[in-house]
């Protein structure tokens, strides 16, 4: 008799475990990992960034829009804009257009969701990759990207494509996590971000995926705020401004591209 066919399924592995969390901005492939992360977590995302920045990460949003001094004839692109946060606080600075991009399409139906539901006709939603966006030649007046960049494959990819899309005289903000300088806050902060985080936000999102674990790992092993700001130098924009958030977990980095400049 022919053996009998087995039924049982196997759970998916997690996207990232202890092999790749050493050096995960080094995995080969990152960005299939990442789009897997994402994608687990989507549906419990807005509330572990509630709870797990103290509701902080609405406020650096907002302040990461208005350090951008948004003009009502602006376009803004939103880029890694996950469930909308972002693109909604700039459609609330009364930006003329703005388009969201993420490279996870499970993160993109929940920002469709809110975008739905606060009825914002100046926000479209698309499916985008940061090291290839879907948009022309110097064609938008702000190109934004909230704690999206150590999740890129190719960081200076990216900048460069921010570059590329920017008008001559328009703007770039990078809002992302940094460690603390100040050691015996970076002792608790590590604490809490290394250990306690990583234990709470998987309960809350019943996630397997080791998402949690990955977010400490890659803000830790990241470039330091002078690498970023080397990384926008090289791709031809002009630093104008950074700003630490929170006793330095989070810092917004500001740039221009010059007019004149392709």
């Amino acid at each position: 008799m022919p053996p009998e066919a087995d039924n049982s399924t196997s759970a998916a592995p997690p996207a990232w475990d202890g092999a790749h969390l050493t050096d995960p901005h080094h995995a080969p492939d990152k960005a299939q990992r990442v789009r897997q992360m994402f994608a687990a977590v989507a549906h419990r995302y807005d509330l572990n960034n509630r709870v797990h920045s103290f509701w902080q990460g609405q406020v650096w949003r907002r302040r990461a829009v208005a350090a951008c001094r948004v003009k009502t004839t602006d376009i803004v692109l939103d880029v890694a804009c996950g469930t909308g946060d972002l693109s909604l606080a700039f459609a609330h600075a009364r930006a003329r257009c703005v388009l969201g991009v993420d490279f996870t399409h499970e993160m993109l139906t929940h920002a469709m969701e809110k975008v739905s539901t606060q009825s914002h006709a100046n926000i479209h939603l698309a499916d985008g990759d940061a090291m290839r966006l879907p948009v022309a030649d110097a064609s938008v007046d702000v190109v934004s990207i909230a704690f999206g960049l150590r999740n890129v494959v190719d960081p200076a990819a990216a900048c460069r494509e921010f570059a590329r899309v920017l008008k001559p005289g328009g703007r770039l903000m990078v809002l992302e996590f940094t460690m603390p300088a100040n050691r015996l806050i970076r002792a608790g902060y590590r604490l809490y971000f290394d250990h306690l985080m990583p234990r709470t936000a998987s309960w809350i999102s019943r996630d397997s995926s080791g998402a949690y674990r990955y977010l400490p790992k890659s803000v830790s092993t990241f470039a330091s705020p002078p690498e970023v700001t080397g990384l926008i130098r090289d791709a031809g924009l002009q630093m104008t401004g950074m700003t630490s958030l929170t006793l330095g977990i989070a810092t917004i980095y500001l740039a221009q591209k010059m007019t004149g400049a392709r």
